[in-house]
């Protein structure tokens, strides 16, 4: 293994020459990471992930004494036998992805030595995610996936146990991967993909269109349990797909077509009592997002229910889990959103000390809290916090969730129709699985999609329902039909060429006069 001081290669920029003693380049962790890449892509060639030399696979030099973001880098070649990589055959960069060592060349017939082509976007991950390790994968299920649809920008998947290995997700949360289209040179990918790691912030990969995969985790065990999962799901849809089945709702359930309509039915139907086919079925809607207060659930529920349950149970929840790293996080959410309210100088605000005594950081968030709910605010940081203590309520049976009469009926009609329904609040997204999971009518999660909060924007803003939209992945913003009791809503997600109704409800509050939108008393009216 030679050291490459005299023309290191830049991945991420410009060089700097390394300053990387050779004792520390030559030692255990070093090695020990060296031997670690050879031994996975032994593996990997064997999944079919790293086959024709494709693919590749980076990992930080673990050392407890050096921060994450100044470890080094060890990242296997490129255009070799990946089965047959050996520990010298690696390449040790820096932090900023100059190389500071380089193997030395091999004899005919193997190729000069050359760092992955994948660098510069495995540099991206790193810097943009922190991450500990990263693979890429030309692995076929992760090729074909993104070929059923090619129009598609997005692979979605939800209601699959393995689901639960990809970081920050659960069993009913919905997969969302981004898909980028593939260029004739690796190095051309790396805008896009950065700009992907962008704007999705909770994903940890991005699939590349009739190429492979990117993935990547805290730690090699999370890079490589991941990208099991990944290529697990991946492959489960493309035999789903074969079965006319859709991987993307609860239910699995038939394919629809374009309107709507199982594709095994198209746009007839039996009628069970005269045996005659029916022609005159209207297309139903691709999605249904569906507000929570005044629309799903009597608003009574949340304010005489909900809201005070939170507010008599804050302390008590924040002394029994104030050491635990999510009270922590909701605490500094909490007082950033204050600082800033002190700034606009909202009324009730009281700061939050940052190093005072626990007892005086406990009673500044109580008083914050209380004001907040008083004054129905509807932010973030007071949404996480009561989503954690209902929790606790829905857990203990303190709490259950009441939702109208019609509803539950009305979900698994549009369910069993192919309709996908989500649901878009103002409370946290944990609050709502709570709710609709915890009903007087059951649990009636298995007939929604996913869920959106304030993380996509205030629910008046036009903008919030362009996201959605963008989110949903359909062709056009009417395909979507939003159910809100608020005027203001409806006008937003109207605005951003959504169809709106809104719902009257008892308790509701009164709506403009010649307000222009479609109402409804109960869903079976939609």
């Amino acid at each position: 293994m030679a050291a490459a001081s005299a023309a290191p290669l830049a991945i991420n920029g410009a060089v700097k020459m390394g300053t990387t003693s050779q004792a520390y380049l030559e030692g255990s962790r070093v090695g020990e990471t060296k031997a670690l890449i050879s031994e996975l892509c032994r593996q990997f060639y064997h999944l079919g992930w790293v086959s024709g030399t494709g693919g590749s696979i980076t990992i930080k030099v673990h050392d407890d004494s050096i921060p994450k973001p100044q470890q080094l880098i060890v990242m296997s070649p490129s255009g070799v036998q990946k089965e047959r990589m050996m520990e010298e055959d690696m390449y040790v960069l820096s932090p900023s992805g100059s190389v500071l060592s380089e193997p030395l060349a091999k004899p005919w017939p193997n190729k000069p030595p050359k760092c992955s082509d994948c660098g510069p976007l495995f540099m991206k991950a790193y810097e943009m995610r922190n991450a500990g390790a990263v693979i890429h994968s030309h692995g076929m299920e992760s090729c074909i996936v993104t070929m059923i649809n090619p129009s598609s920008k997005e692979f979605r998947i939800t209601h699959m146990e393995m689901i639960k290995g990809i970081q920050g997700h659960g069993y009913y949360d919905e997969l969302v991967v981004p898909i980028i289209e593939n260029t004739a040179h690796e190095r051309e990918l790396t805008d896009s993909l950065a700009e992907a790691i962008k704007a999705y912030p909770k994903t940890t990969a991005v699939l590349v269109r009739n190429h492979g995969i990117y993935i990547w985790g805290d730690s090699w065990i999370s890079a490589k349990t991941q990208a099991e999962c990944y290529h697990y799901l991946f492959d489960a849809a493309i035999k789903l797909h074969q079965l006319g089945l859709d991987w993307s709702t609860p239910s699995h359930g038939l394919i629809q077509s374009p309107n709507g309509i199982s594709s095994n039915y198209r746009n007839a139907k039996v009628s069970a009592k005269a045996g005659t086919l029916n022609n005159d079925i209207e297309p139903p809607r691709r999605c249904i997002v569906l507000d929570i207060e005044g629309t799903t659930t009597p608003i009574s529920f949340v304010t005489d229910v909900l809201f005070p349950y939170a507010r008599d149970s804050v302390g008590k929840h924040l002394e029994l889990t104030y050491e635990s790293a999510e009270t922590q996080e909701d605490i500094k959410l909490l007082r950033a959103q204050v600082q800033e309210d002190l700034e606009n100088n909202v009324v009730g605000a009281v700061p939050i000390p940052s190093d005072g005594e626990k007892e005086e950081i406990i009673a500044a968030v109580v008083a914050n809290v209380e004001a907040m709910i008083k004054a129905d605010r509807k932010i973030t940081s007071l949404k996480q916090l009561q989503g954690h203590i209902w929790r606790t309520g829905f857990q203990s049976k303190e709490l259950e969730a009441v939702v109208y009469d019609d509803v539950p009926e009305a979900l698994e009609k549009w369910h069993d129709l192919g309709i996908k329904v989500y649901i878009y609040s103002s409370g946290s997204r944990l609050a709502q699985r709570l709710l609709f999971g915890n009903t007087n009518y059951g649990d009636l999660r298995k007939y929604l999609c996913g869920y959106f909060d304030t993380t996509v924007g205030n629910k008046r803003e036009t903008k919030s329902y362009i996201e959605i939209s963008q989110s949903l992945g359909v062709d056009n913003p009417s395909e979507i039909l939003f159910v809100t009791d608020v005027y203001q809503e409806a006008t937003a997600a109207k605005a951003a060429g959504l169809e709106a109704i809104i719902s009257i409800r008892p308790g509701n509050g009164p709506l403009p006069e010649n307000h222009g939108f479609q109402t409804i008393k109960s869903f079976p009216e939609i």
